[in-house]
């Protein structure tokens, strides 16, 4: 056999041959000696794969030279499959949080005692235009690197680099499941260790297009009920690394067929099965997955880098032709972070869950005998709301959560209208718009246009999808283009010029005439103090 079938192993020889391999050097003496008497020579193999890691690699080998420091986990995966590596994780004998002061020492990095407990210390190393790199430097979980790499979660993230010699040690066999495609568990305990490795399972398999295979299924079916113990921070930041990822619908379809989705979000259970009449093609839960599916493939649609020549169909070639003209901005809105490592774009995907969960609560039987969900969106918004408090969302995240959820049919409403009368959205309309919703009227519009191509697939008409093209387009141009004109215009007077020029005194009253010149103003009818002033006292007239 050609000795490139070893790469990344370690080999036992006797007599010129290969007789046994393995993960370790051990793993590899023990197999050669359970079937030959004589004393092995234990070679390692070199990976016949370039491993391209970051240059930050080599000042860390040099403040740590004569130490035995492990590069582990996510960096040497990605190493492995030619993907780009950014945080890196070391693991040591001991000594985490000393080796950690060292190298910021010698990097001129922030450092931070990340855990005492475990001696976990952490290097932030900054990094011009975007997120620092962040190295963590952690005492083994076990006695020694094997036990360490056995507690881990998946043997894809159980391969460890050693610094000083450039060997792999592989004692689980995670770079050939690498290379299979295969996700499997470090060890039969592995999932019920830490069940929110069944969330990082599933976003794996999305993210590198692996196989969960059936043992670590059934596994995380038997572990899924323990997620209800999770804290609601790990939960939250686990489900936002899924939701701003690839395919999302279909991770928290997997999510859900391994039981893990009503122990996190039990709200959205009661959507299974619920009847919708038509125009809806889909029960309530298959109605919220495809909402998931087309956002991901709208927001695709709109990337910067998207070729408009590759649009599929008919639908998304409008829809790039009809508000492509905004794929920057709406790329820029999407990355924008209202809290750090938390993106717009997880928000959004969290507001398409929550869009229709108060429909079973709301389900009504009209007089003619059809079927109804009225106020579903208000009540909806206050569902969306109280989870994202549940799962320690910062105020500013669960106000656009309940903002997107709470609006999310009025661009239906004005698709209708301009279908049925021909009628666009007026500057008033525009004004009261993002009035209500703000920044969040973006998510409005994208999560809006998601929700049409779900509710009808293929029986959409055409008409109906560009006369929502167009409303949405007439929303951005205003919001990107036309700001002071008509989403938030400059103010003319305040609370005080009201007061003196009018005799008034403080109150709710102020507020309401300083809103009805706003709006008059995003109207066109008023551009000056003066007009200003006369429509405040036409007001308190009349």
């Amino acid at each position: 056999m050609d000795d490139t079938a070893y790469s990344g192993r370690w080999v036992a020889r006797l007599r010129g041959k290969i007789v046994a391999q393995g993960g370790t050097p051990e793993q590899a003496r023990r197999a050669a000696q359970s079937r030959f008497k004589e004393t092995p020579e234990i070679k390692f193999m070199p990976n016949d794969l370039p491993l391209n890691f970051p240059p930050l690699l080599e000042p860390v080998r040099a403040a740590l030279r004569g130490r035995t420091v492990y590069l582990v986990g996510g960096a040497v995966r990605d190493a492995l499959l030619s993907r780009p590596v950014h945080d890196l994780d070391f693991a040591l004998e001991r000594d985490g949080i000393k080796s950690a002061r060292l190298v910021a020492d010698a990097l001129k990095a922030d450092f931070y005692p990340l855990d005492a407990e475990r001696d976990t210390g952490r290097v932030l190393v900054p990094v011009e235009g975007g997120p620092p790199v962040v190295m963590d430097f952690a005492a083994f979980r076990g006695v020694d690197l094997e036990a360490d790499l056995l507690g881990r979660d998946f043997t894809v993230n159980a391969i460890a680099l050693d610094l000083q010699t450039d060997e792999i040690h592989d004692p689980l066999g995670g770079a050939l499941d690498l290379k299979e495609k295969r996700l499997r568990a470090c060890s039969p305990s592995a999932l019920a260790d830490d069940p929110v490795r069944i969330l990082r399972g599933v976003r794996l398999a999305a993210d590198f297009g692996f196989h969960i295979l059936p043992e670590a299924r059934a596994a995380m079916k038997e572990s899924a009920p323990r997620l209800a113990d999770i804290s609601p921070e790990r939960l939250r930041d686990e489900l936002f690394r899924i939701l701003e990822g690839p395919a999302p619908a279909a991770c928290v379809r997997a999510i859900d067929m391994l039981g893990a989705l009503a122990p996190i979000l039990p709200e959205l259970a009661a959507l299974k099965g619920l009847e919708q009449p038509a125009p809806h093609v889909h029960d309530g839960w298959a109605h919220t997955l495809a909402a998931l599916g087309h956002l991901d493939g709208i927001l695709s649609a709109l990337a910067p880098a998207y070729d408009p020549e590759r649009a599929a169909d008919l639908l998304n070639g409008l829809l790039v032709t009809r508000i492509g003209r905004y794929r920057q901005q709406i790329a820029d809105h999407l990355a924008a972070a209202p809290t750090p490592n938390r993106s717009a774009r997880g928000l959004l995907f969290f507001s398409a869950l929550y869009h229709d969960a108060a429909k079973p609560h709301t389900k009504k039987v009209s007089e003619a005998g059809q079927l109804r969900f009225w106020d579903h969106d208000q009540q909806g918004a206050e569902m969306a709301e109280a989870r994202a408090r549940l799962l320690a969302f910062s105020n500013e995240e669960t106000q656009r959560v309940g903002t997107v959820v709470r609006s999310h049919m009025r661009v239906l409403f004005h698709t209708n209208r301009l279908v049925k009368d021909g009628k666009p959205p007026s500057r008033r309309a525009v004004y009261r718009f993002f009035r209500d919703t703000g920044v969040s009227g973006v998510d409005v519009c994208l999560l809006a246009l998601a929700d049409m191509r779900a509710t009808y697939e293929q029986t959409l008409p055409q008409e109906a999808w560009a006369a929502a093209l167009d409303v949405v387009r007439t929303m951005l141009e205003n919001w990107y283009e036309k700001p002071a004109e008509t989403v938030a215009p400059p103010p003319l007077v305040d609370g005080n010029d009201l007061m003196r020029a009018l005799d008034l005194k403080p109150g709710k009253k102020i507020g309401e005439l300083l809103e009805a010149i706003r709006e008059a103003q995003a109207m066109g009818e008023v551009s000056t103090r003066e007009d200003a002033l006369s429509l405040a006292r036409k007001r308190l007239e009349g």
